[in-house]
């Protein structure tokens, strides 16, 4: 059994056959008002994370604050989105002398488990993915930890991108993991919600290896900014199906 065999595991020294020394792996969150659940995700992310980005997308809150005092590196991205924060978050890995083998995607409002962010790596480590979705449809969801609107909408999207893009996808999960490189190449441009839609399509008309795990879903700490108001559910519906057609 190898050291990604447990979601709770901190070894970081063994070699693997696709990385010559341990990957060099890196987070991004991007975070907006979440200073009750981001200390808790950010504690439970494993030890083999290089390094945490906090993208503080204009926070009226304390969450900066917090996420420094957790050793996060913190950039702050003014314009409200949730692309706009995870571009923002990407620039700043850019702009670093050593680039992270893989990246993580992952949301800051503690209903993902961090620690399964060793089983969503492992795929790429392995050498059998570029991308890692991790799934909720296929993982085990709390009740009510998704709206009626969220399990219809993703349905919905992965329906139309498996008739329209011909991409076989389960869920659009924002629990996620690629290759650095290979995220370079996708251009990304979304700023809002289309974000996680955008990188599945593109990787898919990339001819990237991608692959799903299940994951592990729980409530939510605090409202979503999406799914808990009426204004975010269709405008999310909305650039989702527009997303899915603009790159048809």
């Amino acid at each position: 059994m190898d050291w990604f065999s447990s979601p709770h595991s901190d070894h970081m020294g063994l070699e693997n056959k696709n990385y010559g020394l341990t990957p060099i792996v890196d987070v991004i969150i991007p975070a907006y008002n979440e200073e009750k659940s981001l200390p808790k995700v950010l504690r439970d992310i494993p030890k083999i994370v290089r390094t945490i980005v906090v993208a503080n997308n204009n926070s009226t809150d304390r969450t900066g604050e917090y996420a420094k005092a957790e050793g996060a590196q913190v950039v702050f991205e003014p314009q409200k989105g949730y692309g706009k924060a995870c571009l923002t978050a990407m620039d700043w890995i850019k702009a670093q002398e050593v680039q992270p083998d893989i990246v993580v995607f992952l949301d800051g409002d503690y209903s993902d488990y961090p620690e399964e962010l060793i089983l969503l790596i492992q795929p790429i480590i392995s050498g059998n993915a570029d991308l890692v979705i991790g799934s909720r449809a296929l993982g085990e969801r709390e009740f009510g930890s998704m709206t009626l609107p969220q399990v219809f909408g993703n349905w919905l999207a992965t329906t139309m991108m498996r008739y329209i893009q011909g991409a076989k996808f389960s869920d659009l999960g924002p629990f996620r993991a690629i290759r650095w490189v290979d995220l370079m190449k996708l251009n990304m441009v979304d700023e809002n919600f289309g974000w996680t839609i955008e990188m599945q399509i593109k990787a898919h008309k990339a001819n990237l290896r991608y692959t799903e795990i299940p994951v592990t879903y729980r409530k939510r700490i605090g409202v979503s900014k999406v799914s808990g108001t009426v204004k975010g559910v269709f405008g999310a519906g909305y650039k989702i199906i527009f997303t899915i057609f603009k790159y048809w």
